[in-house]
């Protein structure tokens, strides 16, 4: 009678669209009430977070974004790409693509490379001759480009997750990092492939190189460009673990924005700080929850029941493959991607590994379509913070950005049934 009672109310609970944690927590309480286990393993559950010496990156990581977002890194970014590739065929649509995958995977915020980057690239891109379907489109669909570089903190969450369960082969984050590169340089070749095939006619004038302006630009955000190149580089190198990475990034980013370029004042921190807390201690709670209820799945059998369940209906791994990925396109047009992480992962993963799926791949695949998630129609998040930031309909981002997803999906298809894509470069 009381489980009867506790599903109710934790039905309740989701209709009235209560905090994920709440509902997350809700489930995971029911489920070790059935079991007769004492209640109080969720709080244990939840402290278990503190041996994670990895997660002390997203905090870190966050905090740099969220300066880097603060400050005029967005128009630097943009004018040293324009300057190295802005001389290419519909150069312009490139730098776009190439600044939004960057930024994206700073700041770890699809929804500020939209504001930031699309008040610099929108115009521009009209007045270089772009229609306005296009463009609306390519700021709509790049804004979430940069989910699969490093120092992601959506591959990161994922990364922790997947190590907690401890299902499949082992692996390091670094793994992970070097799993996601040449999927995402394959995602934006595919959108600069179409992209040159579209305006194959020639209206769209070059722009000749500038070796002048490519100095100046250079030199302008010199205290920027080296930052990819010093983290990842000491934590591809063996110099930094992942976690010192992330130091070493938040003290470097606020030194420069702060002492170097004088963009945001030491008063303006507390606030960053605080606003980048805000969001951890959200994605936190959210984990922390999210591993109690992974305990109860363990303890109940249901990813091996699942799998079984499953694996009598679809017996070939591709089919499940493109089931899977037609599940996650839909989950990534409803679920902000945190929430779907922490809720699906647990569900997913074992069952990806029962098909014989390494999980450094399934974290990419994931990924990648999360990454569509974002602008696949009727919700996802980029078409709402685009049309509010454009001014624009919904329905008139929704026939702007379907060009771009056909394209994606192509890319998603191809990091999925070519696994090499993933594992190559991480050796696996």
């Amino acid at each position: 009678m009381k489980l009867t009672l506790g599903v109710v109310a934790l039905l309740a609970l989701l209709l009235l669209a209560a905090p994920l944690f709440v509902v997350v927590l809700g489930a995971a309480a029911l489920g070790f009430a059935s079991i007769d286990v004492d209640l109080s393993v969720l709080a244990i559950e939840m402290l278990r977070l503190a041996d994670t010496p990895l997660l002390l990156s997203l905090p870190l990581f966050t905090l740099a974004g969220y300066v880097l977002a603060e400050a005029g890194t967005s128009q630097r970014l943009v004018r040293v790409t324009g300057a190295l590739v802005g001389w290419l065929p519909s150069g312009l649509a490139v730098v776009g693509f190439l600044a939004c995958a960057v930024f994206t995977a700073l700041t770890g915020a699809s929804g500020v490379t939209i504001v930031a980057l699309g008040a610099l690239l929108l115009p521009a891109l009209r007045q270089a001759g772009y229609d306005d379907r296009y463009s609306l489109g390519l700021v709509t669909a790049s804004g979430s480009l940069g989910l699969l570089l490093p120092p992601s903190v959506p591959l990161i969450l994922y990364g922790i997750l997947a190590q907690q369960l401890d299902v499949g082969a082992a692996f390091t984050i670094q793994e992970l990092f070097l799993a996601g590169l040449f999927p995402a340089l394959l995602m934006v070749l595919l959108l600069c492939l179409w992209t040159w095939w579209r305006h194959r006619d020639g209206r769209i004038p070059t722009q000749p190189f500038d070796g002048r302006e490519a100095l100046a630009a250079l030199w302008a955000a010199r205290w920027e460009v080296p930052l990819p190149f010093v983290v990842l580089g000491g934590v591809f190198g063996g110099v930094f673990a992942v976690s010192e990475a992330a130091a070493v990034t938040a003290a470097y980013v606020i030194v420069v924005e702060c002492l170097f370029y004088r963009e945001i004042p030491f008063r303006r921190l507390p606030k960053l700080m605080a606003e980048a807390g805000v969001m951890v201690g959200g994605i936190l709670v959210i984990l922390g929850a999210a591993l109690a209820f992974t305990n109860v799945l363990v303890d109940q059998e249901i990813p091996q029941r699942l799998f079984e369940t499953v694996s009598a209906t679809v017996e070939s791994r591709w089919l499940f493959l493109l089931i899977l990925n037609v599940l996650l396109l839909a989950l990534g047009a409803v679920l902000d991607i945190f929430s779907a992480i922490v809720i699906m992962v647990p569900l997913i993963l074992p069952l990806a590994v029962g098909y014989g799926i390494d999980p450094v791949h399934l974290g990419i695949i994931f990924l990648a379509n999360m990454q569509i998630g974002y602008f696949t129609p009727p919700i996802g998040m980029n078409l709402f913070i685009a049309s509010v930031r454009f001014r624009q309909p919904v329905t008139a981002l929704y026939a702007a950005s379907w060009p771009f997803m056909v394209v994606l999906l192509l890319a998603v298809l191809l990091i999925t049934y070519v696994p090499a894509l993933s594992l190559w470069l991480p050796g696996r």
